[in-house]
């Protein structure tokens, strides 16, 4: 409950981690970015909708998101539920409407929560010019699952920076994004440029007031 008495909303987001083909980080770390304006655009989120009540309480707060692992038998119980799948190249994650900090359904609540960590095969490739940018600073000892969560945000800040024409053709594009982390020196200069940036709220890994993402779409350059 927050301090008024009214319930706090998390988002849950679930990330598929076999044992034997477990995703690579940067892939995982796109997906689950896309999977949150996927959930924000879903018309089931809006006006009359099923999840429309609980993404309006969970917006109206602060916008926190949870990153769990699954694997076998817990992410076909996972994907059960009411829910979107978003695929990457190596990754899947599942993202559900949002849910009260302590109402999480049982399928979600036994996932583990902490500990992720994924690599990466090769140093990801310079970005390619078009899709969005997100900025995650790599100075910041962070868990995967807390690094995926933080793009989760940068991608949330994007949604609600674009106008109405930008949303719908990023939409219509499939949400494509990269991300990326910038020279410490080029990192300063993103934090200070005016664009959407993540200031973490310090539950977790970090602290309070940390920058952690940066937000940055073509069409703002």
């Amino acid at each position: 409950m927050s301090s008024n008495g009214t319930p706090q909303f998390v988002l849950p987001l679930v990330v598929r981690v076999e044992k034997d083909a477990p995703p690579a980080r940067t892939d995982a770390l796109e997906t689950a970015a896309r999977a949150v304006p996927a959930i924000l655009s879903d018309e089931r989120s809006a006006g009359a909708g099923e999840w429309a009540d609980a993404v309006r309480s969970w917006q109206d707060a602060r916008i926190r998101k949870v990153v769990r692992r699954a694997r076998g038998a817990e992410w076909r119980r996972a994907t059960r539920l009411p829910g979107i799948t978003v695929t990457g190249g190596t990754a899947e994650v599942r993202v559900f409407p949002p849910v009260p900090l302590d109402g999480w359904p049982k399928e979600l609540s036994r996932l583990q929560v902490s500990g992720t960590e994924l690599d990466d095969p090769a140093e990801p490739p310079v970005p390619p010019r078009g899709p969005a940018v997100l900025w995650l600073n790599r100075e910041l000892a962070m868990s995967t699952g807390k690094e995926m969560a933080q793009v989760g945000h940068g991608a949330h800040l994007l949604w609600w920076a674009m106008g109405r024409e930008d949303r719908e053709a990023w939409r219509k594009a499939g949400f494509p994004l990269v991300v990326r982390s910038p020279r410490p020196e080029r990192w300063a200069e993103l934090v200070g440029s005016g664009l959407p940036v993540v200031r973490d709220a310090g539950f977790t890994e970090v602290a309070p007031g940390s920058c952690t993402v940066v937000a940055d779409f073509p069409t703002w350059a």
